[in-house]
């Protein structure tokens, strides 16, 4: 079972919302996951992102890959150069 962690589509139309989920990967975009970790809200003011570190953390020191997206809005966070730092300074 592969693990991803992406973004999940919320919100109405031309009004997106995104939550950030770790699901299986066989799973579709808006279908069954696993759990939350944060959420991602592209029309506010400042692109609000808020995400709960330590399950992020967990989830990818478990294995789990993330989206290209994702992958991007952790790297602004700073959580993907504390991963990296983590794997590989031991």
């Amino acid at each position: 079972m592969s693990v991803k962690i992406r973004m999940r589509r919320m919100g109405s139309k031309r009004k997106p919302f995104y939550r950030l989920v770790v699901a299986d990967s066989r799973m579709p975009r808006d279908g069954r996951f696993i759990e939350e970790v944060g959420f991602y809200n592209p029309l506010s003011d400042t692109d609000s992102v808020k995400l709960d570190e330590e399950k992020v953390f967990a989830w990818l020191q478990k294995g789990a890959q993330p989206s290209d997206t994702v992958r991007s809005l952790l790297s602004k966070a700073g959580l993907m150069k504390k991963y990296h730092e983590s794997k590989y300074n031991k």
